[in-house]
C-alpha cells in the first residue's frame, strides 16, 4: 500500500508540473517558465519535455539555460530531437552539437540518415566535425564507437600544482576529471587519480604518482567486453588505445551502463525467440512487432512437427494403452522447464564471465547430479500419485523412469547448448527456453515411448 501511494504521488506530481507548465505557456509567462525549468536537472527536464506537444517543445526548450540545453538534448529521444532540429537555426544546431560531449553527439548522429548527418555536420566547428567523423568510422559495436575524446591529458614532467591548474582550465570540457591520463609521445604510460592529486604537495611530480599498471581496451574491442571491465574492476573510466598503443579516447561508466542495458534487452528478446529491436515497445508499430516475432515462431512451429511424427510412429502403443497420451503434456512441460532452468543459469554465468568453455565438464557433471536429485524426487511424487489414482504399478514405473530420463536429458541440453554457442561465437541467448523446449520435447517423447514399449511389451 505504501509503495502504491508513493508511486501515485509521484504520478500526480508529474501531472501537476505538466499542467502548471501548460498553464504558464498559455498565459505566456515566460519568465516564470524559465525559473521553473532552472530548478530541474537535465534528466528530469528531458522527461518533462516528453509531455509537451511539438508546437510547445521548441518554445520551452529555448527557455532552458544554454549551458544545460545540450545535456538535456542528449537525454531526449530521437523523435523529440528530430522535431527540435527541424525548427532550429543553423546557429542553434552548431551550439548544441559543439557543446555536447562527442560520444553523445555520435550516439545521436548514428541514428540519423546519412544525408541528415552530412547536413548537421556543416553547422559545427571543424574540430568537432573531425572528432565526430573519426568516431563514426569505428565499427558500430566497438569500444571506439562509444568512447569520448574529452579527457584530461597530463605529462609525466608536470608537478601536482601544474596538473591541478590544467584541470581547472580544461576540466569543464572533460567528461571526467576523477582519472587523468599521463601521456608521453602520444602513448599512454600511466594514470593518476584526482585523489592522488589532491592529497599530495604541489611540488610532487606526476611521474612519481602515476600508476603504470592500468586497464585499457583497444578501439576495435567489442563494446560489451569493455563494459564488463567496469563491473569487474569497479572503474569510472577506461582508456582506449589504437593499434599503436596511442591514447585516442576514454569510455566512461555511463556509456558502459548504456551498453550493458542494450545488451541485456537484446538477450531478453532472443531468449523469448524474437528479433532484437532497439525501439521502445510503445514506439514500435504492430507490424514491426509481428515481423520481429514471426520468424522464430515459424521455425519453432515447424520444428515441433518432429514431435508429432514421433507420436504417430507409436500409434500402436497408444491404441493398446490410451492412458499414455494423458501423460505427454506433463513430461514435455517438465522437461522444458528443467532445461530452461539450466540454460538460464548458464547463460547468466556466461554473460558475467563466471563460466567459460573450459568449465564445460564441471558444469555438465554438476547439472547431471542435480538432475538425478530433481528427477528422483519428481518421479517418486508422481509415481505415488499415479499408483493411488490408477492402481497400476507398471504405469507408475514407466512415468517415473521416463521423468528421470527426460530431466537428465533436459538438464544436459540446457547447460551444454549455451556453452557451445559461446564457443562458436554465437549469442548464448538464442539457446534459451523456446529452442531448448523444442529439442527436449522431442527427446522426452522418444524416451517415454521407448520405456513404455519395453515395459508393456507393445
Amino acid at each position: 500500500m505504501r509503495a502504491d501511494s508513493i508511486f501515485l504521488s509521484g504520478t500526480r506530481r508529474r501531472e501537476m508540473i505538466r499542467n502548471t507548465l501548460k498553464e504558464l505557456l498559455d498565459a505566456k509567462k515566460y519568465r516564470e517558465i524559465h525559473g521553473m525549468l532552472d530548478a530541474y536537472n537535465p534528466v528530469d527536464l528531458a522527461e518533462l519535455l516528453m509531455e509537451l506537444d511539438d508546437s510547445e517543445l521548441a518554445v520551452v526548450f529555448r527557455m532552458i539555460d544554454k549551458e544545460k540545453a545540450a545535456e538535456v538534448f542528449s537525454y531526449m529521444d530521437d523523435d523529440q530531437r528530430q522535431t527540435l532540429l527541424e525548427g532550429f537555426t543553423s546557429q542553434e544546431i552548431s551550439y548544441i552539437l559543439d557543446t555536447m560531449y562527442t560520444d553523445d553527439a555520435v550516439d545521436f548522429l548514428e541514428d540519423m540518415p546519412a544525408n541528415v548527418v552530412t547536413k548537421l555536420l556543416e553547422h559545427v566547428s571543424g574540430e568537432t566535425r573531425a572528432d565526430i567523423n573519426r568516431l563514426l568510422k569505428y565499427p558500430e559495436d566497438s569500444a571506439g564507437s562509444i568512447m569520448t575524446v574529452e579527457y584530461v591529458e597530463l605529462s609525466p614532467e608536470m608537478t601536482v600544482g601544474q596538473a591541478l591548474a590544467k584541470i581547472r582550465r580544461v576540466g569543464i570540457e572533460s567528461e571526467t576529471v576523477y582519472t587523468c591520463y599521463v601521456v608521453e609521445r602520444k602513448k599512454l604510460i600511466g594514470i593518476v587519480t584526482a585523489k592522488a592529486l589532491m592529497t599530495n604537495a604541489e611540488s610532487v611530480r606526476i611521474a612519481g604518482l602515476m600508476q603504470d599498471n592500468f586497464i585499457s581496451v583497444q578501439t576495435t574491442d567489442d563494446q560489451e567486453d569493455a563494459a564488463k571491465l567496469f563491473r569487474k574492476y569497479g572503474l569510472i573510466a577506461i582508456p582506449v588505445l589504437d593499434h599503436e598503443e596511442r591514447l585516442v579516447g576514454i569510455v566512461t561508466f555511463d556509456d558502459a551502463i548504456g551498453v550493458l542495458t542494450d545488451e541485456t534487452t537484446e538477450d531478453m528478446h532472443k531468449m523469448a525467440a524474437m528479433t532484437a529491436n532497439e525501439e521502445s515497445y510503445l514506439k514500435t508499430g504492430v507490424f514491426q512487432h509481428a515481423r520481429n516475432r514471426i520468424g522464430w515462431l515459424l521455425f519453432l512451429m515447424f520444428s515441433a512437427t518432429i514431435t508429432g511424427t514421433i507420436i504417430t510412429h507409436y500409434e500402436a502403443a497408444i491404441a493398446s494403452v490410451p492412458l499414455l497420451v494423458s501423460f505427454i503434456p506433463m513430461l514435455t512441460d517438465t522437461g522444458g522447464n528443467c532445461g530452461s532452468q539450466s540454460s538460464t543459469l548458464v547463460i547468466r554465468g556466461l554473460a558475467v564471465d563466471e563460466l567459460h568453455f573450459s568449465d564445460l565438464f564441471t558444469v555438465v557433471w554438476k547439472e547431471f547430479r542435480v538432475s538425478l536429485v530433481v528427477g528422483t524426487a519428481l518421479a517418486a511424487a508422481n509415481g505415488i500419485r499415479i499408483y493411488v489414482m490408477h492402481r497400476d504399478l507398471g504405469l507408475a514405473a514407466v512415468i517415473g523412469v521416463s521423468l528421470i530420463g527426460t530431466i537428465i536429458v533436459a538438464k544436459m541440453v540446457g547447460c551444454m547448448l549455451p556453452i557451445f554457442a559461446k564457443q562458436l561465437r554465437l549469442d548464448p541467448a538464442i539457446m534459451a527456453a523456446p529452442l531448448i523446449t523444442t529439442i527436449v520435447d522431442t527427446c522426452s517423447i522418444i524416451i517415454f515411448f521407448k520405456i513404455a514399449t519395453m515395459v508393456f511389451h507393445l
